[in-house]
């Protein structure tokens, strides 16, 4: 499997890794608290045939900067850190997409920076707090997934996990998350690796007790593309469905046989809905040689 490029990005507000891969216009995929590598990501893979995609590392992961105050770690505070890398990359504008948190943080990015998007793709996310009031959501305590999903969580949290059992644990995690667990491994097939930051996944917890943007959702003016899964345990199709209704510029696209992942439990219609919303096309080159 090709390597996406590694690059060390120095802006205004500090130093960034960024991995690139794929031609075309700019697109930013980033997630709240991931932290990749030349491996790539799933979720970014999706669009690497239409776009140039950077997948970013924000503080505290990888070789990006550090938080010098807890603030820095905040939704808000990685917003004008993205900002910074478009300009220092030397983009106008570009476009984002973003999955679960990295969707989050795209909603966030609509709504204070809507100009300097294209195209704003949100898949499996909300713009609230979407655990407390729903019963659908594994993160409510009345889920009956509720516990197992909470104690994978902390185990994963570990800094002395081998490799070997963080995999085995990260395994089970996202078969709680998939209409057909049965088919994981058809699914997560590639050797792509990441870690889960800690500090930032303690701070999102924090300020996701406090999280909602619903009624600023009017303010995105960007072309907007929503993408949930029917069967989606984290973010409940509810919550897509009201963020569409928030914003004026919108699509929503329900893909019924997925759960949390549908840009590979229904990978083709996925990127059908994705190339059609942006009107990309596939070159000759590109079908030909099945890359």
């Amino acid at each position: 499997m090709e390597k996406w490029e590694r690059r060390l990005i120095n802006t205004k507000r500090g130093i960034f890794e960024v991995f690139s891969k794929g031609e075309g216009d700019p697109l930013c995929v980033t997630h709240n608290y991931s932290e990749f590598n030349d491996t790539g990501d799933y979720f970014a893979n999706s669009f690497t045939k239409l776009f140039k995609v950077y997948l970013i590392n924000l503080r505290e992961t990888g070789n990006s900067e550090k938080a010098h105050f807890p603030y820095e770690l905040s939704m808000l505070e990685t917003i004008f850190d993205l900002e910074e890398i478009r300009k220092t990359l030397g983009y106008s504008s570009w476009n984002f997409a973003g999955h679960s948190t990295g969707g989050m943080l795209g909603i966030v990015y609509g709504i204070y920076f809507s100009n300097s998007l294209n195209h704003n793709i949100i898949v499996g996310a909300a713009a609230r707090d979407y655990a407390t009031f729903s019963k659908n959501c594994i993160y409510n305590r009345t889920h009956p997934q509720y516990n197992n999903m909470q104690e994978l969580i902390e185990k994963l949290k570990g800094t002395a996990l081998s490799k070997e059992e963080r995999e085995a644990l990260s395994i089970e995690r996202t078969k709680l998350s998939l209409h057909k667990p049965e088919r994981y491994h058809d699914y997560f097939n590639l050797p792509i690796s990441k870690k889960m930051s800690a500090i930032r996944l303690n701070y999102f917890n924090s300020e996701y007790q406090i999280y909602d943007v619903t009624k600023k959702l009017a303010l995105i003016s960007c072309s907007t593309l929503i993408i949930c899964g029917k069967h989606d345990v984290q973010c409940p199709i509810e919550y897509s469905e009201e963020m569409a209704e928030g914003i004026n510029n919108s699509k929503l696209v329900i893909l019924k046989e997925s759960n949390h992942y549908p840009f590979l439990e229904e990978k083709e219609l996925f990127l059908k809905e994705v190339k059609q919303f942006t009107k990309k096309r596939l070159s000759k080159f590109t079908l030909w040689s099945g890359k």
